[in-house]
């Protein structure tokens, strides 16, 4: 029977990005292959230049998610005073400057960004191959001890717990959520029954043709540095057994 790692993923902020339209930084609900793979990646101890490990790693990522608190939505309206002098640290190892005259720099840069408050969010995964390093068990130990600090998205991100939820096995992605505890559940203001969390699984055989159905570009290209393609996954709840 497939082993699946848990990871807990809660915090008082969270930045999920989704596809960015100019300087509007949109979010997701949950994590992408992206995201989790640089996550998991950061644990490891994974350099940017290691682009064919993070790209073989990101194909290995099989996951699902529960949602077990959705939290609340507010966007960050940052201002940044540039300079044409400003230089910027680049994936390249080359310190990049600014173009334009000296009247580019009379306004201050302007952007948005969107983040999740109080989230909290179940996360399964598998890596296959399940042989080929890191292993499952690898990435469970280097979230315990990781090689370098961990966040939800930004900088401005961490997270308010241990992110590993240790392991289950189970014949699906489905039944290892089903499975997994479920600490963040608590009655509502208005009724004393739980919330239902909701799923979000990759669309497949099997999969309930009633769930939403979400067209999401979450894979990147690791070596050309840029997010590419799109797949498509389903979002229903538990109460729905696959």
């Amino acid at each position: 029977m497939p082993q699946f790692l848990l990871l807990v993923l809660e915090g008082p902020m969270t930045a999920f990005g989704a596809e960015a339209v100019d300087a509007r930084g949109v979010v997701r609900d949950w994590p992408g292959a992206s995201l989790l793979t640089g996550l998991l990646a950061n644990a490891l101890g994974y350099r940017r230049s290691t682009r064919e490990a993070h790209a073989r790693l990101q194909e290995r990522i099989v996951f699902g998610v529960r949602i077990d608190r959705r939290g609340t939505r507010f966007t960050d309206f940052q201002t940044a005073a540039l300079d044409k002098d400003d230089r910027g640290w680049t994936t390249r190892g080359v310190p990049e400057g600014r173009a334009g005259g000296a009247g580019t720099y009379d306004s201050p840069h302007i952007r948005e960004r969107d983040h999740v408050a109080d989230t909290a969010l179940t996360v399964a995964l598998r890596l296959a191959p399940a042989e080929e390093a890191p292993t499952l068990e690898e990435v469970a130990a280097a979230l315990d001890r990781p090689a370098r600090p961990l966040f939800l998205g930004r900088k401005s991100c961490p997270p308010a717990r241990p992110l590993n939820g240790g392991f289950v096995e189970a014949e699906s992605l489905a039944e290892a959520l089903l499975s997994a505890p479920s600490p963040f559940l608590s009655p509502t203001l208005s009724s004393d029954a739980p919330p239902v969390p909701s799923v979000v699984l990759p669309d497949g055989p099997g999969i309930d043709p009633r769930w939403e159905r979400i067209v999401v570009s979450d894979r990147r290209d690791w070596i050309a540095g840029v997010h590419a393609g799109s797949r498509v996954f389903r979002r229903g709840t538990m109460e729905r057994r696959l």
